[in-house]
């Protein structure tokens, strides 16, 4: 899907990569007030319980934190598609510090 970086709708300071289907995008700072607060549900709160990198790569993962603090609950394709992709966050993340060790070893 093709990718391409707007101004943020609140600040209209930072860009933000966005795709066709986001119709506010809205930066990580602008959204860090509402995301500070901790999900009442001790199941959920473990869920959420992410590195903030995470948070500040993908607008998905901020946007179902926001619908559970405001609305109290998750539908289970919501949490299903969260732990996929936290899942496969985790997995880019463990590639992109080996690449960089590799990348370590030849520079030496």
């Amino acid at each position: 899907m093709a990718k391409y970086k707007q101004l943020c709708v609140r600040c209209k300071r930072k860009y933000v990569p966005v795709t066709w289907k986001d119709r506010y995008p809205t930066c990580y700072d602008c959204q860090k007030s509402e995301l500070s607060k901790d999900v009442k549900d001790k199941k959920l709160n473990r869920m959420f319980k992410i590195p903030e990198e995470f948070y500040i790569k993908n607008s998905f993962l901020r946007s179902v934190k926001i619908n559970c603090l405001r609305y109290g609950e998750l539908s289970d394709r919501q949490i299903e598609t969260f732990k996929q992709t936290v899942k496969e966050m985790k997995k880019e993340a463990k590639e992109e510090s080996k690449l960089a060790e590799s990348e370590n070893e030849i520079s030496k």
